[in-house]
């Protein structure tokens, strides 16, 4: 996959398991955080997730290597398909010291309407844009 997205995650105590390792829900808190800031990057503002007509519909997880505290952490982000209502995202926790992959998300976001709670459309606006970065073809 072709990441032309990253950005740094910064690992707190309070990340930690008992094992000493990133718990695997604030694993998913690190996808949410990359997933805005691409989105911000691809539109060139600050995203208001109260307005946004996009919302993550299905997660996948696949935890490769546990991530600890000294890791020097990114996540990686990019957008590969487009459906009439969805998208599919790809995104991997990887560690800049050893470019070791340590988790991988797949997820689909769809559009969606908050007033009548129902599936729309992905915006043309977004497609266009989303393209240009990811250089699509």
């Amino acid at each position: 996959m072709n990441y032309r997205f990253s950005t740094p995650i910064q690992i707190k105590m309070c990340d930690l398991d008992p094992f000493a390792h990133v718990n695997n829900g604030v694993q998913c808190n690190y996808f949410d955080y990359g997933r805005g800031q691409y989105f911000e990057k691809v539109f060139g503002e600050p995203i208001d997730w109260m307005t946004m007509d996009m919302v993550l519909v299905h997660v996948e997880l696949d935890f490769r290597r546990p991530i600890k505290i000294h890791d020097e952490i990114v996540c990686e982000t990019t957008i590969y398909e487009f459906g009439d209502k969805s998208l599919k995202m790809v995104q991997q926790l990887r560690c800049k010291k050893t470019n070791e992959v340590k988790t991988v998300c797949h997820c689909v976001l769809c559009g969606f309407d908050r007033e009548t709670e129902k599936s729309i459309p992905i915006q043309e606006r977004y497609k266009e844009r989303i393209t240009a970065f990811e250089e699509m073809r």
